[in-house]
């Protein structure tokens, strides 16, 4: 990897050890740690661009918690934190990735055993072009959004405030057909770093907690999703889509809900892709009259997390006019409650492994 980003990082690196030790009981630390690994071959289409073993760097800032709030001891006192990631892809046609992303690290096994899930965005040096790099069919943009994750056999204060993590992480970089192409660029990779804690002790962990299950009628949902997408068609143009559910909800826990409820698609890049296949491929049978409107039931899970939340759904097009992608949809995203009734969202639409859009989504919980 080029020095220059080594040296980049460990100033950067350097330079919040320095500030923090302005700051008492900080109750966080910092971590740094390096990776090497592969490009896993998820679609033949990217075959072409696998060549080398790429490499990088993880630096992250990381604030733990103690039990000072009821969720933080039913999640075994997980800490959060932001993360910087360089990434070095070894083919100059993929160029390299900076990502800046949030992140929560839980923890199993007598606290040894760290499970880190990261959500951000990414900025690729080299995306598609149709003259200067036509063979980059991975990102399609600049901007991606990026998820990481991160598996580590962990040991803090080795000696005095340094530790050592090591294990396997995984990268998924993509910008959700926002822009095609979009083949997307899974790393899976061994990783090795290095912690500093920022306090000089450890606080105790509170292990009070008298949980009691909460009772709550049947909620119903109301939720707008909104973007901008496009085809697999290159330079068939990027178009808003509006989504409109609603749902009802159960509690089952403190930390669990499940869901079922119906939404109506309003994709307008699908407007211009049956256009396009009706002119251009006539043995297809596409008759350009096709409704592009598409109606979904789905079940789905929420897990919360303080004021945050992981949405999952598995959802089946009833009403189907035209065959795009197949009839099963999942989505899996972010909801942070403002509140007791509204809400924010970040989700990703996929149909399996293709996605299909990233939606940015508001709602009411009645």
């Amino acid at each position: 990897m080029n020095m220059k980003y080594w040296l980049t990082s460990f100033t950067v690196l350097f330079g919040l050890l320095m500030f923090s030790q302005e700051k008492d009981n900080s109750n966080s630390y910092l971590d740094v740690n390096y990776f090497s690994g592969n490009i896993a071959l998820h679609n033949n289409d990217i075959l072409h661009l696998i060549k080398g073993h790429p490499e990088g760097v993880i630096l992250s800032w990381n604030k733990k918690t103690f039990g000072e709030e009821a969720w933080q001891q039913r999640f075994n006192y997980p800490d959060y934190g932001a993360s910087f990631i360089y990434q070095d892809l070894k083919n100059d046609v993929l160029g390299e990735i900076f990502g800046l992303y949030a992140h929560y690290n839980f923890y199993f096994f007598k606290r040894n055993l760290m499970f880190r899930i990261g959500q951000g965005f990414a900025y690729n040096t080299n995306p598609y072009h149709k003259i200067d790099n036509h063979k980059n069919v991975a990102f399609g943009s600049h901007i991606l959004s990026s998820t990481y994750l991160m598996l580590n056999y962990k040991k803090e204060r080795i000696f005095n405030r340094f530790g050592l993590q090591g294990g396997l992480s995984l990268l998924h970089n993509s910008n959700a057909n926002v822009k095609a192409p979009n083949t997307s660029v899974n790393t899976v990779s061994l990783s090795l770093g290095l912690t500093y804690n920022l306090d000089e002790e450890t606080v105790e962990y509170r292990d009070d907690l008298t949980d009691e299950k909460i009772t709550e009628r049947i909620k119903y949902n109301i939720a707008f999703r909104s973007g901008i997408n496009q085809s697999d068609v290159i330079g068939s143009g990027q178009y808003p889509f509006y989504i409109l559910s609603a749902y009802a909800d159960k509690r089952l826990s403190n930390v669990s809900a499940i869901q079922l409820g119906a939404e109506v698609f309003f994709s307008n890049f699908l407007k211009e892709l049956i256009y396009y296949q009706s002119v251009s491929f006539p043995e297809l049978d596409v008759t350009g009259e096709e409704d592009y409107k598409r109606v979904g039931l789905f079940v789905g899970h929420e897990l919360f997390i303080n004021k945050m939340s992981v949405e999952s759904q598995v959802g089946y097009y009833v009403y189907y006019p035209y065959d795009f992608e197949g009839r099963m949809y999942l989505r899996i995203g972010l909801k942070r409650y403002f509140g007791k009734k509204f809400f924010g969202a970040v989700t990703l639409k996929s149909h399996g492994a293709k996605a299909e859009a990233v939606e940015f989504g508001i709602g009411v919980r009645l």
